[in-house]
């Protein structure tokens, strides 16, 4: 028999607080993406025109289901912080997880750094409005970053709270330009004339080329899964959070497109930087600019919230598996917040915002998005063969398997070629980067690894091992 008073206690390890419902993982969802409504988007007019904007806005939202429905499947069951890095370790292996880490962390906070740039921009705009031109948006940007910093810092049930008001506020604002210039409140009338003018300015490969900004709409659903270790219910809530945000999205940007394609000529549309606040200005509706004007603002914050707090996540759940410096993966003793992971992550968001133009930014973001999908594919397949129906308990199993797997990947391997047609550079150095990553992680990092504790699911033995 050990006494007891000879036994060193050993330390209770900290773990993040469950405390979220299906409508936090709404609002994290749908608040990190709406802002693809409020921006970014319009660009895939400028690649083709207006009929290639629905197109894109479509396709994609296509490739976003297949994603919210295998995400659904795989995350109710691998219910732990990382998300997709946390399904590829149990999954897959170690390289393949750290890369998607790394796809994760840099999607999120490039969209954080396209976030606040939008934030000065809008602000810059109001300004010149009111004969205050040459704002300096830097203060804006940096003061934007900070705030939402130490909200994250603080907890996620406010953080995730917060979010939950402004998302729904500025989806709200979608549905009301949208309802108001159907019944008449806009002096300027909807003119869809483009469409039959000039339908397809640059052809079927105008077309092509718009897939890349249509995935603007949607980028970030995924997100949903970095809170699963934070989750109360996650076979309920991640699922139902998870479905609903893209059912949300889905009306949110077929509404975006039509009311900006039937007030902005597409020549503008196509390069403007905050397209639904210029709706509403052209509308001539005072209290629809002042709500798009809100509805603009609440929707960057919530996106750049919902950034942090999933870029956070997953650097802090590579740094508890040793795949980068264990420093990273503290928990703090009170808020029980990946802090450390949330402040060094700040100046990296800072030096893009600052230092980048937006569709650079938007580009990295939606490459290394890209990069995390055709990851799912693979990790789908792999998934349902090691552990086929019946053999483990599932929150929720998507239907029609493979079939979305496939669809994904087609949409996938289309998305990485519109994207070479307008960024091959910028794809080719990303590219370069996570090769450079994944040596290093290799011959380097690989050694501190302790593959024993990567697997933290009871689950039987593989089919075939």
């Amino acid at each position: 028999m050990v006494d007891a008073k000879t036994t060193t206690a050993q330390p209770e390890r900290l773990q993040l607080l469950r405390v979220l419902g299906p409508a936090h993982i709404w609002a994290l969802g749908v608040g990190i993406v709406l802002v693809g409504e409020y921006m970014g988007w319009n660009f895939a007019i400028g690649k083709g025109g207006m009929i290639a904007g629905l197109v894109a806005c479509w396709v994609a939202g296509l490739l976003y289901t297949c994603v919210a429905m295998i995400d659904s499947e795989v995350t109710s069951t691998v219910a732990a912080a990382g998300g997709q890095y946390a399904q590829a370790k149990h999954i897959v292996g170690p390289l393949m997880a750290f890369n998607v880490g790394l796809f994760l962390v840099m999607a999120y906070t490039m969209l954080e750094a396209g976030n606040a740039i939008t934030i000065g921009f809008l602000l810059d705009t109001v300004a010149g409005m009111q004969g205050h031109s040459g704002l300096n948006q830097q203060p804006f940007i940096i003061l934007s970053i900070m705030f939402l910093a130490w909200l994250n810092y603080r907890g996620v049930l406010a953080t995730l709270t917060f979010n939950l008001v402004i998302t729904a506020i500025a989806f709200m604002a979608i549905i009301a330009l949208f309802l108001a210039v159907q019944f008449g409140a806009s002096g300027v009338p909807l003119d869809f004339s483009a469409v039959t003018t000039d339908p397809m300015p640059y052809g079927w490969m105008g077309i092509l080329a718009s897939l890349h900004f249509g995935l603007w709409y949607y980028l970030g659903i995924e997100g949903t899964c970095q809170a699963a270790e934070e989750v109360r219910s996650p076979a309920r809530s991640l699922p139902y959070g998870t479905m609903a945000g893209i059912m949300t999205l889905l009306i949110a940007a077929t509404m975006t497109w039509y009311v900006c394609s039937g007030l902005i000529p597409w020549e503008y549309l196509g390069q403007a930087g905050t397209p639904l606040f210029d709706a509403a200005r052209v509308t001539g509706n005072r209290g629809l600019m002042v709500l798009l004007f809100i509805g603009t603002m609440f929707s960057t914050l919530a996106s750049a919230n919902g950034c942090i707090n999933d870029a956070s996540r997953a650097w802090f759940s590579m740094g508890r598996d040793r795949y980068l410096p264990l420093w990273f993966g503290a928990v703090h003793p009170v808020y029980r917040t990946p802090y450390r992971s949330i402040i060094f992550l700040v100046p990296i968001a800072l030096i893009f915002a600052l230092g980048a133009p937006l569709d650079q930014v938007v580009t990295f973001s939606i490459l290394s998005g890209l990069l995390g999908y055709t990851f799912m594919t693979f990790n789908m397949v792999m998934f349902r063969n090691k552990w086929p129906l019946g053999t483990i308990k599932r929150g929720y199993v998507h239907p029609m398997h493979p079939l979305p797997t496939i669809v994904l990947l087609l949409l996938c391997a289309t998305a990485y070629f519109a994207v070479f047609l307008g960024y091959g550079t910028q794809l080719i150095a990303m590219v370069g980067f996570y090769i450079v990553a994944s040596l290093w992680f290799h011959f380097r990092r690989y050694r501190y690894v302790r593959r024993g504790d990567q697997f933290t699911m009871p689950w039987p033995r593989p089919e075939g091992y």
